[in-house]
């Protein structure tokens, strides 16, 4: 009971759903990916990040001091749904600038 209730909290909030659908995407992509395209601050970032991952969207790699993260999987059939109703929103999603210095 407390996944699935982590998992609706996490996509009832509007910049989480914009993200998580950013990463659907966009594959794998850095921390500072997100904060530029998105003009976030890393520390809000970082906590929706943080949610999703803890809802079980998301999966992290961490490589130096570099966080990329990209979508679990596999996914259950939950979630799966559920990205693929994002996918199909109307949603104002910015491009991958691709600045990451690691890149």
């Amino acid at each position: 009971m407390d996944i699935f209730l982590k998992t609706i909290s996490a996509i009832n909030d509007v910049t989480r759903v914009k993200i998580l659908r950013f990463i659907y995407e966009n594959g794998e992509v850095c921390v500072c990916d997100i904060e530029q395209s998105f003009g976030m601050i890393q520390s809000r970032v970082s906590r929706h990040l943080k949610i999703l991952k803890e809802a079980g969207f998301l999966r992290v790699n961490r490589q130096g001091r570099w966080a990329y993260y990209s979508v679990r999987q596999p996914l259950d059939k939950f979630r799966l749904e559920i990205l693929e109703e994002i996918s199909c929103l109307k949603l104002d999603i910015p491009l991958k600038k691709g600045i990451c210095k690691s890149e």
